[in-house]
């Protein structure tokens, strides 16, 4: 990957949401730092490859520049890549041919905001969603049967669990970002169970016996009170991002590869990702990639260090799917002083990075650069971690 240009850009990134609550797409939005040096179009794209293979999963590239996303427009990209064009640009003749010849080569585009005339039919039906923001939304409810948009379209600027819903009764195929300061009420944590669902108890429990270093013994006769949850885990151990050269067949094999510290790691993820409920998933798709982005800020720290920061990413949105606070979480599940400050009090050496791990999550690009300086962070490192993260998630999924 060409590291000087991402020190040319500010990213952030939220995920597309269809209907069934799954991630369909991630948004990766582009803003040049430096007004008029945009950086080369071509290595760009090989970075965004390198993330997002032709093979695998889908992005949807926002550039904030026009000269920018105008050269793109002019390349031959891989299908994966699905391209937002704003309105002004769609309805400027200086860029009919190109986006002709993108829709013809098989590319995904997105019609960004309403044009203030109709496009001509040849480019409208290059555009296979257009996206519309709440604020610019006409619909209140669902629309009728020969009133839909001859687009499907994707819903912007959603803030609550209500718009969401909202979105898709009007027919919306997915909404961009999820309100996950708002999510479906669940159970609560307790020390005698951690609420109804036996792969949650036995998760939290198998966290405090590693967390205690108890005998491998008492860990695997926790373990086979739920088999299921010993296949994800060893699911999770034996996946790409892990890098093992050895396929894991047992807990105990897992246990004597990784050690306990390496472990707690992965009971973090196995306990995040444990609901089944649908509208958490985005809250869990978040929630991971918060942990492989915040231990990616820090690549050349220690071992239990960068465990420690992939568990304060990933349970920084622990009290959202739970409804508690996390002063009250820390009871049932240990963590380290350093993630309970910056949890609890907002306060400590992981504190400035949770802010911006927020930032990152579809935040404007000045927004995202005061974060990176508030961290003590330059935008490349920032850049680099955040395409390190995307990648791995890609690869664990």
């Amino acid at each position: 990957m060409d590291t000087n240009i991402l020190g040319q850009v500010a990213l952030s990134y939220c995920p597309i949401i269809d209907r069934a609550r799954n991630v369909m797409a991630t948004r990766l939005t582009v803003f040049s730092l430096v007004p008029g040096e945009d950086p080369p179009a071509a290595a760009f794209v090989q970075a965004v490859d390198e993330v997002w293979p032709a093979d695998g999963a889908s992005v949807v590239l926002s550039v904030r520049s026009e000269s920018l996303l105008a050269s793109l427009l002019g390349m031959k990209l891989q299908p994966q890549i699905m391209l937002e064009v704003p309105h002004f640009m769609a309805a400027d003749p200086a860029h009919s041919a190109d986006i002709l010849a993108l829709a013809s080569a098989g590319n995904t585009l997105l019609l960004s905001g309403r044009p203030a005339r109709p496009l001509p039919p040849d480019l409208v039906s290059c555009f296979k969603y257009s996206i519309v923001d709440v604020a610019d939304e006409r619909r209140q409810g669902e629309p009728p049967d020969d009133a839909r948009r001859k687009v499907g379209f994707m819903q912007d600027g959603v803030s609550s669990v209500a718009e969401m819903e909202l979105a898709f009764k009007r027919g919306a195929v997915a909404v961009i970002g999820w309100p996950i300061d708002e999510v479906a009420e669940k159970p609560k944590f307790s020390q005698r169970g951690a609420g109804s669902r036996p792969d949650l108890s036995t998760t939290v429990q198998l966290i405090n016996l590693v967390d205690r270093e108890e005998p491998l013994d008492k860990l695997e006769t926790a373990l086979k009170r739920d088999p299921a949850l010993a296949y994800k885990l060893l699911r999770y151990i034996n996946s790409p991002l892990f890098g093992l050269r050895v396929e894991v067949n047992s807990f105990s094999h897992a246990v004597m590869l990784l050690g306990y510290q390496r472990l707690k790691r992965w009971l973090a993820l196995l306990l995040i990702t444990a609901s089944n409920e649908p509208n958490l998933r985005p809250v869990m798709f978040a929630a991971v990639r918060r942990g492989l982005l915040m231990e990616a800020l820090m690549p050349e720290a220690d071992e239990a260090v960068r465990g420690e920061l992939f568990i304060c990413g990933v349970f920084s949105l622990l009290d959202r799917m739970f409804q508690q606070h996390f002063s009250e979480l820390i009871k049932v599940v240990p963590v380290p002083e350093a993630v309970s400050l910056a949890l609890v009090d907002d306060t400590g050496p992981y504190a400035h990075m949770l802010h911006l791990l927020r930032s990152l999550e579809g935040g404007a690009g000045l927004t995202v650069q005061d974060a990176a300086e508030a961290a003590m962070l330059d935008m490349r490192a920032v850049n680099r971690a955040l395409l390190h993260a995307l990648a791995g998630a890609v690869q664990l999924s």
